[in-house]
């Protein structure tokens, strides 16, 4: 292919009409705010007219060594991840689990944030990476390295990331109807604050074209499932302005279990809309057809008619849910105890929380905790005074657009998108 890459001067021409990002806030000022606990201050900087950004300045991740003795060395079973294991629920090679009860803020620091791959985790040459823009849809194609992309307009954003399978467990655990895949309970989600270049912006250098209906994201996973993790995304989500192209996660180079060099982030969508290890973005003027919306992250059962090529209902956005940032089970001493929780939805803002210990009887109203900016997730809590005995507490969230956890949801076979209020088992000794 040839190379074809505008300079510095077309760069600019070409994304002088980028509309501002919505909402966006300097990191550095967030973060102090927050430890303040300004919110209203935080809140008026996220409105605020004419928000700034900070440009991250990556620099390639070192690896530190552990002593490793040599008979463990020499039997030891390759780890297919870079990142410490321990804080998480390892389920099988291919998940870490988030544990929320060791979460206490509104990020979630790096080395607790949930990690699904479809192979193992890759440690990509940043040297002789590129990004490869091409298809029938796009005028000019071209291939970017690293520093040409961090030389792009950045943006940051703050957005959770939660696997389509997040909370699969409870089908079978509250609904006594098992589903196929990793069984998730409540840690398929983490939240962070993102920076890289607007996918739009790449886009259009490319030249994209008016009858575009697919953009493609292809990783470089080659042992995964169609040799590279790949999903589409409509053309309408790709050239929205916080659809991004991520190199840093929580103001440092992206992790490799994360996808560093680059990743795609998709806000509100299901995680595997957001590629890791990008290599390739394919736009097309007809619509993809491929494993990962035809038979996997598809909607299939009875209640779920078929959908163009798809056996079910391709999944896409995520749902409301909540969940308590307890171990499962839990067990807590008699006496008064204060209880936190997170809550997120793809609609907007999260406007209450509820908890219940008589199985939706009677609800109360939990307190929300700091400003919600942006995709983030909300962090609740309120106070219980446990007596003796074993108890199980639901939550439930509504959202600023009136969506509220459904009391029911009929099974799909691979179990995605559980969000009925979860009920928590807790022992009080």
């Amino acid at each position: 292919m040839n190379k074809q890459l505008p300079n510095e001067s077309s760069l600019q021409s070409q994304l002088s009409n980028s509309e501002a990002p919505p909402n966006s806030v300097d990191r550095r000022r967030f973060l102090s705010l927050v430890s303040v606990g300004s919110a209203a201050a935080v809140l008026a900087v996220s409105n605020g007219a004419t928000p700034t950004l900070e440009a991250a300045t990556p620099t390639p991740p070192t690896a530190t060594a552990q002593p490793v003795s040599p008979l463990a060395a020499a039997t030891a079973k390759p780890s297919p991840w870079f990142k410490e294991t321990t804080p998480f629920i390892v389920q099988g090679d291919k998940v870490l689990e988030t544990r929320l009860e060791n979460l206490q803020g509104f990020i979630t620091p790096t080395e607790d944030f949930f990690v699904r791959n479809h192979s193992v985790s890759l440690d990509v040459d940043v040297k002789s990476w590129r990004l490869i823009v091409e298809g029938d849809a796009v005028a000019k194609p071209l291939e970017l390295t690293y520093e040409e992309i961090l030389n792009l307009p950045s943006r940051t954003i703050f957005s959770y990331l939660e696997c389509a399978g997040n909370q699969r467990a409870m089908f079978e655990l509250v609904k006594g109807q098992p589903a196929e895949g990793t069984q998730w309970k409540t840690g398929g989600i983490s939240n962070g604050e993102w920076t890289g270049v607007a996918l739009r912006d790449v886009l259009q250098l490319a030249g994209i074209k008016k009858n575009a209906v697919d953009v493609l994201l292809v990783g470089l996973d080659k042992a995964s499932p169609e040799e590279g993790v790949r999903r589409a995304l409509p053309v309408e989500k790709a050239l929205h302005p916080d659809t991004l192209l991520a190199y840093a996660l929580n103001g440092e180079t992206l992790p490799k279990d994360h996808g560093f060099p680059l990743r795609g982030l998709a806000p509100g969508w299901v995680g595997v809309s957001s590629i890791k290890w990008l290599g390739r973005i394919v736009v097309s003027s007809e619509k993809f057809w491929g494993r990962n919306n035809t038979t996997n992250y598809v909607l299939i059962g009875k209640d779920y008619p078929a959908e163009g090529k798809a056996q079910g209902e391709p999944v896409t956005t995520q749902v409301i849910k909540s969940a308590l940032a307890l171990p499962w089970p839990a067990t807590f001493s008699a006496g008064t105890h204060r209880i936190h929780g997170y809550a997120q939805s793809p609609a907007g803002p999260i406007k209450q929380v509820e908890w219940s210990t008589d199985n939706g009887k009677t609800w109360h109203a939990a307190t929300l905790l700091e400003p919600q900016i942006q995709y983030s997730w909300a962090r609740f809590e309120f106070t219980w005074t446990a007596k003796p005995g074993k108890f199980t507490i639901l939550t439930r969230a509504t959202d600023v657009a009136g969506n509220t956890q459904p009391d029911d949801i009929p099974l799909n076979n691979q179990g995605y998108l559980f969000n009925q209020p979860v009920p928590h088992p807790i022992t009080v000794a």
